[in-house]
């Protein structure tokens, strides 16, 4: 019979790795609650056509990468590729507004991209996401990138580097699309077939574009920080002014887009040294227009995404303590099995981490399996141990024994366990 095996690109996190992605998370939690951030937890699976609006239909992701399927009802359903479109789904549909006029939410997990595994890229990855909406001051956008680079530092991220740029809005950016648009005009066949394609219909995303041809045509296009209007100009002033504050430094990337309309203002992204070619760790920016276009309030919003594979894969080694068992009960006979069985189960309820064999092994073998689970203590008792009412508690690091009374072993077992 074939071997069935995980699909590519998608892969198991293991028992050995889930402690530093418990670490990680435990860390965003802490440093986005610090800065008014609460959880919230959206469908992994949602109407396709929130996707099609939201990313936009003629994006690579839309047409080449998501996974979207019928269900039985005909209904177009698709696995979210990115969890910005979810959260705008649900605080609009809840009216969350209503509780908070500057709603601030964080989410991770799981997304879906069919694209071409490679280093820290997967099929099936893990996002954190975070979005403030209900504030457009740049003050605003400062404090997320702030807490953005804070929690990477606090996660133990090291060779981090900050870029920024403004977007412009609805009255300064179309000036500077349609001049990228008249500088390709003349260098089409030198472009790649997608980016040929983009001129008509998202003539900014050339600048994403990763072919090298591509990207020596785009050295010597216009630049957006060149077209911003008055507002735009005094915001990402005022956004720079406040990260010079916070002594957050940065570097301005005047190639930094994002391709669709609502996006307006300030972007950023951050990078890391540790990963390679692909180097893009994070990124986020302003989308004003995007509650609005998805049915909402007209308010404003700003958040980023962190890819938690390349975060996971930028961390230094670690030495992250294995799952420690308080107590191993080595019983010995039939008898003993059973008082152990019921031992082991009330520990438990307690809040003790125990464990035993229910194989009826040699002692030898249990202190093993004792050692192997990284076992505090061990309990052992047999027969003989029933007869005389006692059992013998092990310190597994000093091997120091003490006698228990078998008739108070929780009780005693139990404190033991609480004052170490």
């Amino acid at each position: 019979m074939e071997k069935i095996t995980a699909i590519k690109g998608i892969k198991d996190i293991l028992p050995q790795d889930t402690p530093i992605w418990h670490q990680v998370e435990l860390t965003a939690r802490k440093t986005f609650e610090c800065f008014g951030f609460c959880e919230i937890r959206v469908p992994i699976m949602e109407k396709t056509a929130l996707f099609q609006r939201s990313i936009g239909e003629t994006t690579d992701i839309v047409e080449k990468e998501m996974y979207t399927f019928r269900d039985r009802d005909d209904e177009l359903l698709t696995l979210r590729p990115e969890a910005t479109a979810s959260v705008i789904r649900a605080y609009i549909e809840h009216n969350l507004l209503a509780s908070d006029p500057v709603t601030r939410l964080y989410t991770m997990g799981p997304m879906f991209r069919r694209e071409r595994p490679q280093k820290g890229r997967f099929r099936q990855f893990h996002q954190i996401d975070v979005e403030l909406f209900g504030d457009d001051k740049p003050a605003s956008d400062a404090e997320v990138i702030f807490m953005l680079m804070h929690f990477l530092q606090a996660a133990g991220i090291e060779k981090l580097s900050l870029e920024i740029n403004s977007l412009g809005c609805k009255a300064c950016r179309p000036i500077f699309s349609k001049a990228v648009v008249d500088f390709l005009k003349g260098a089409e066949r030198t472009l790649c077939p997608d980016c040929q394609r983009r001129i008509n219909t998202n003539p900014l995303r050339v600048f994403d574009c990763k072919v090298e041809t591509c990207g020596s045509v785009i050295a010597d296009a216009p630049r957006i920080l060149s077209f911003l209007c008055t507002e735009c100009s005094d915001h990402f002033s005022e956004v720079k002014g406040y990260l010079n504050t916070l002594k957050l430094p940065y570097d301005i990337n005047p190639q930094m887009v994002r391709g669709l309309d609502y996006y307006t203002k300030t972007a950023f992204e951050v990078k890391s040294g540790a990963l390679g070619a692909q180097n893009s760790l994070a990124g986020g920016g302003r989308y004003d227009g995007l509650v609005s276009f998805l049915g909402g309030p007209d308010v404003p919003g700003i958040g980023f995404g962190i890819g938690m594979e390349r975060l996971i894969a930028c961390l230094p080694p670690v030495d992250i303590n294995p799952h420690r068992t308080d107590i191993f009960i080595a019983a010995l006979g039939a008898h003993a099995q059973k008082i152990a069985f019921g031992l082991t189960q009330e520990l438990r309820r307690s809040g003790i981490s125990a464990a035993m064999d229910y194989s009826d092994k040699s002692l030898k073998s249990q202190m093993k399996r004792a050692d192997k689970l990284n076992s505090t203590y061990t309990l052992i008792f047999g027969d003989k141990e029933i007869d005389e009412n006692r059992a013998e508690l092990r310190d597994m690091s000093t091997k120091n024994q003490q006698r228990l009374p078998l008739d108070h072993l929780l009780e005693a077992v139990t404190n033991i366990l609480k004052e170490r």
